[in-house]
């Protein structure tokens, strides 16, 4: 198989060169330290939230919602035909709190529905979206979300995390995930090249959304009231950051790696709906990470020019996990860095395999 050594080395060092060029194109993530231009701090913002049986959840949302320290918001939300006490329970704070509104879907099902109902009713043109099993990090998250809006900014990027479970590897890969994706969407917003958000933590304009036709574009999915909203809609002037500790909100993951699993082909089955050039530079960056692992493990064990390839590897990898380490602290996901190299092949194999299983069968579940 020596024949094949130096064509196995060459390919692995132009992979090499893709893998950390699109690190050094994330290194601005940690470079880039947040503007607050507090354009918005007199103006009112409508906090849209759709929910469908998360009575569990809901009390401590809206109780931390009503607590945030921000002059004038509103707080609007959709039941999406919920089957336990979650209507409820909204029209309960409605009652007490005139800056809540609570609206039910009768002819139509489905988030982008809600969304859509919410935000016609939306008194105030900013707009600021979370999940209803969320929850914002502290009091300051409307001021620190609207204070990333400016003149020319319509959509705001925030950073969803979930919740730490000490001796869980299924949570050490989910945060990891978590932390990749944030540090490649906020990458490529902050070089002017913007292409998704998560709805967990996002914020947006309401004549952004009434201009644009709102859903129309995506509505044969389920899917993609988020990511596939700011793909259709952001430009390279239009899209802010804001990752201050402070506007985090944070969720509860999956416990169970089927659950996980399946969230994750959801997620997955609409980035094929992704503007083309984002589809390419995506797709790019995943086959550098999956062709930096294989080849060097071909390398290995054709055993050919064994310590250039070593050097190759070890350099990748140093390099990479500063990039995730600044990431990481950036995050407040500290207790990630000691991992993250174990992590990255890990993550890497199993989107492989939901890739496959998307590709042989379609996802069916939504919700």
């Amino acid at each position: 198989m020596t024949f094949l050594s130096p064509f196995l080395f060459y390919s692995f060092l132009v992979i090499c060169c893709i893998n950390l060029g699109y690190f050094l194109y994330f290194s601005v993530f940690n470079a880039e330290e947040q503007k607050e231009n507090g354009s918005l701090q007199n103006d009112g913002i409508s906090v849209i939230i759709c929910a469908k049986n998360e009575a569990a959840q809901l009390p401590a949302l809206i109780e931390k919602l009503l607590l945030q320290d921000f002059p004038l918001f509103e707080i609007i939300m959709i039941n999406d035909h919920s089957s336990d006490a979650s209507l409820g329970i909204m029209q309960d704070f409605e009652k007490r709190n005139a800056n809540i509104s609570v609206f039910d879907l009768k002819s139509t099902t489905g988030k982008k529905a809600g969304i859509t109902l919410g935000i016609k009713n939306a008194q105030y043109e900013t707009l600021v979206f979370t999940d209803a099993d969320c929850l914002p990090a502290s009091n300051q998250w409307l001021k620190k979300m609207s204070a990333a809006f400016s003149r020319e900014t319509q959509i705001v990027l925030g950073y969803g995390a979930y919740k730490k479970f000490k001796g869980s590897v299924l949570n050490k890969l989910i945060r990891f995930e978590t932390l990749l994706t944030a540090l490649q969407y906020c990458s490529y917003a902050l070089r002017k090249n913007p292409y998704m958000g998560v709805g967990r933590n996002l914020a947006y304009s309401k004549s952004l959304f009434n201009t644009s036709g709102g859903f129309e574009a995506h509505n044969h999915v389920k899917p993609g009231d988020d990511d596939l909203f700011v793909n259709q809609n952001a430009t390279p002037t239009n899209v802010a950051v804001c990752t201050k500790p402070e506007a985090f909100t944070i969720s509860a993951p999956k416990t169970n790696w089927r659950d996980w699993f399946i969230q994750k082909r959801r997620h997955v089955g609409v980035a094929h709906l992704y503007l083309p050039k984002h589809q390419l530079q995506l797709g790019m960056f995943y086959t550098s990470q999956l062709l930096f692992f294989i080849l060097f493990a071909l390398v290995l064990v054709t055993q050919g020019y064994l310590l250039p390839a070593v050097g190759l590897f070890f350099t990748r990898e140093l390099y990479v996990w500063r990039v995730y380490a600044k990431a990481a602290k950036k995050l407040k996901e500290q207790d990630l860095i000691f991992y993250s190299l174990l992590l990255e092949p890990f993550l890497v194999s199993l989107q492989l395999l939901i890739f496959i299983t998307n590709t042989l069968v379609k996802p069916r579940r939504w919700k």
